[in-house]
């Protein structure tokens, strides 16, 4: 985790890059506090075997944004634990991490909910630092809103993909979509497109992927999931195909739901969907989006269709210390509308201004946290 320790700074941040570690469990893990220009430093924590300080500070950068997107009044921050998820200290490792952040939490950081922690892992850290709010996404049995159960985030993704569709002018009844990686995310998301009437042609998990023109019976598949995991694949009525299928089946719109970089320049002459839309965080690398780009692909970015779980997280920050249970409807219209809203804000702004939709996002984001920038006096503009 070291050689990158110092990612790149710029106008925007990284404000703080806490690194920490603890001999007794070899713990080792970082926060990254980005931006607090709009509110406190606020987003999910991940474990990874090969996680590098650099990747974390890129995904607070996209929490930045996010928050500023969806008008939400937090700032972008990000941590890791470098460790296997599914190892046997797994517990230990998560207890001392929290206890390594005692200073920065709950005051200037609350533990979110990413890549290999789940609902019971956020009720681990509420628990050893003794705190309600140390912590969003805790199983409700603890009053939290455990919004990768519910798929709030998936729910997003599929009003995103509707919403692109719209506003070129098709109907989701119909619509072929292949979803890389059925996590909470991509779970969610194929459920729901199901729901609305498209065709889920292709789905993938760490075990391989499944591929039917026809479309999948993702109902099916999804109970399978809930049985066997990523092995699901392996108890469906059809052959497992090679991981990377999924992405470049024939489809309509694509769904890269798994992990980043997963589509570089050398894939992107493979793809065949018209559409692609960011269910995971940074799944598309720089050099590929101007590809896809000039090819006249759009790809709706990540930090505005994959907010819902932001949008949820907000919800939870303010009903950390309640006696009362959110409101889960109240959270899944306001998901569908802000994103809804901001797909079809950035289609017209791309458009007009002649930006690539990841830009002209951005742009979006960045007037609001320049301004609170200014306001607060750390930065004018030029």
């Amino acid at each position: 985790m070291m050689p990158d320790l110092f990612p790149s700074i710029d106008e925007w941040g990284p404000e703080r890059i806490v690194v920490v570690s603890d001999a007794k469990t070899g713990m080792k893990g970082v926060l990254v506090i980005d931006n607090t220009a709009r509110g406190m430093g606020k987003g999910g924590t991940r474990m990874s075997s090969t996680l590098q300080v650099g990747e974390v500070a890129r995904l607070a950068r996209v929490m930045t944004w996010k928050w500023a997107a969806t008008d939400l009044l937090f700032g972008g921050a990000k941590a890791g634990i470098l460790g296997d998820p599914a190892g046997v200290d797994r517990e230990r490792v998560i207890r001392a991490f929290a206890r390594k952040l005692a200073n920065e939490v709950p005051r200037e950081y609350v533990f979110g909910l990413d890549m290999g922690l789940t609902e019971n892992d956020a009720a681990l850290i509420q628990d050893e630092l003794g705190d309600r709010g140390a912590s969003v996404g805790a199983p409700a049995v603890l009053g939290g809103m455990p919004y990768d159960e519910l798929g709030v985030t998936g729910h997003g993704v599929a009003e995103a993909v509707a919403t692109i569709l719209d506003v070129e002018g098709r109907q989701v009844a119909g619509t072929r979509v292949s979803v890389q990686g059925l996590g909470a995310v991509g779970a969610a998301t194929a459920r729901r497109l199901a729901g609305m009437g498209a065709l889920i042609v292709a789905a993938s998990t760490a075990k391989g992927a499944l591929v039917d023109p026809d479309g999948l019976d993702i109902a099916a598949l999804l109970k399978l999931r809930e049985e066997y995991g990523d092995a699901c694949v392996d108890h469906y009525d059809a052959a497992v195909q090679p991981l990377g299928t999924e992405l470049v089946c024939d489809t309509d719109v694509l769904v890269p739901s798994a992990t980043q970089d997963v589509i570089d320049t050398g894939l992107v002459d493979e793809l065949k969907a018209s559409i692609i839309v960011e269910g995971a965080n940074l799944p598309i690398t720089p050099d590929a989006l101007n590809l896809l780009y000039e090819r006249g692909v759009p790809v709706v970015p990540d930090f505005i269709a994959n907010a819902g779980g932001t949008i949820a997280a907000a919800y939870s920050m303010d009903m950390r210390y309640s006696a009362f249970r959110p409101d889960t409807d109240a959270i899944f219209t306001t998901t569908a509308e802000k994103i809804r809203t901001n797909v079809a804000t950035v289609a017209a702004k791309s458009a007009v201004d002649g930006l690539r939709p990841h830009n002209a996002a951005r742009a979006l984001a960045q007037e609001r946290v320049r301004h609170a920038m200014e306001v607060r006096g750390g930065v004018t503009r030029s």
